[in-house]
């Protein structure tokens, strides 16, 4: 039993599992098939990977740091961090993708992007995700890595970055809230 939940990857693959038995339960009937069902499934789960890492980042780290002692900081900014920002902003990526090929097959997209009447909320919320992973992959991440040590960069330049990366991470931590009311209203 502690070998199995030890494992992480093993308690992933059977909660896979038995999601995918799920699908074959008579009951399972997504409103649009289950291609829909499946690609709406995968949004909301890496959905809920990207904004629980976005909290945990805003709730716990970022307000915890400065009470961590001197020498235990390193545990923080050399392992749990670089692994953290790694599910990140993989899961922004690909809660986008889910997004947009979700909105594809209910063929909503162009008029989703172009925020037409019809799909102006879902619309409002895909531009504001958009915003988001932008903002995940080309301002934290590259800023992130220089706070954090894992490219060269003096001081001055890691205490910047640090800056950076915290106040766009807020300003996500703010457009998450409106994004998911938009993302979350049904139609």
């Amino acid at each position: 039993m502690d070998k199995f939940f030890g494992n992480l990857h093993a308690v992933l693959a059977v909660g896979v599992l038995l999601a995918v038995a799920l699908i074959f339960e008579p009951s399972f009937r997504p409103a649009m098939g289950t291609l829909n069902g499946i690609f709406q499934w995968l949004h909301v789960f890496f959905g809920i990977t990207w904004l629980g890492l976005l909290y945990y980042f805003n709730f716990v780290q970022i307000p915890t740091m400065p009470t961590i002692p001197a020498e235990l900081k390193p545990g923080v900014s050399k392992y749990i961090a670089p692994k953290a920002l790694f599910f990140f902003r993989w899961a922004a990526a690909l809660t986008v993708l889910t997004g947009l090929i979700l909105a594809y097959l209910y063929n909503e997209l162009v008029e989703a992007l172009t925020l037409q009447e019809s799909a102006r909320l879902i619309g409002i919320g895909m531009w504001i995700a958009l915003i988001m992973a932008f903002n995940v992959w080309f301002i934290i991440w590259p800023n992130q890595k220089k706070a954090l040590g894992l490219v060269p960069a003096e001081d001055a330049a890691k205490a910047k970055a640090a800056r950076i990366a915290m106040i766009t991470s807020r300003i996500n931590t703010m457009l998450s809230i409106p994004m998911l009311l938009a993302m979350t209203n049904m139609h």
